[in-house]
């Protein structure tokens, strides 16, 4: 759970650069932060304890590994009850296709970004979302691009 934690200059200058190189070694990181290792080990252990870093992890390049089909399902629930979000979300996120969800407000009730072989996966995966009693909706939008953009920085 990230609870609300005050960030002074160190505190973001360690965040900016673990965004930027999350394998650093703790002692590069302390030098290019000014302060001394047993500091920086403390620092972003309070950081990791209080939510704020949520974990590391490879960028794999989906096409790399046989996903280069990206799309984005717009989906929409016959019912936006409480009982249905959770086995829902849980469920769309042990596909294996599925980069990322998330829940939205607008006509739409969660925007999904998935990662296929090929159309016939895309349409598969499709068929099975529309499947499910609780979906009432799904539009698929194919990604021509995508773009990652510069780190989180605190308000």
């Amino acid at each position: 759970m990230t609870q609300n934690v005050l960030l002074d200059s160190v505190d973001r200058a360690l965040l900016l650069e673990l965004q930027n190189d999350g394998r650093l070694p703790n002692k590069t990181l302390a030098q290019r932060v000014g302060v001394a290792p047993s500091t920086c080990l403390a620092r972003v252990q309070r950081l990791q304890n209080a939510g704020v870093i949520r974990g590391y992890h490879a960028a794999i390049d989906p096409a790399a590994v046989g996903r280069g089909l990206q799309a984005m399902l717009m989906v929409r629930l016959t019912t936006h009850s409480r009982p249905l979000l959770g086995p829902f979300v849980e469920w769309v996120r042990r596909l294996p296709q599925t980069r990322a969800v998330h829940h939205v407000s607008g006509p739409d009730d969660f925007l999904i970004n998935v990662a296929c072989a090929d159309t016939d996966e895309l349409q598969r995966l499709v068929l099975d979302l529309t499947a499910r009693g609780e979906v009432g909706r799904v539009q698929t939008d194919l990604v021509f691009s995508s773009w990652t953009c510069g780190p989180v920085t605190p308000a």
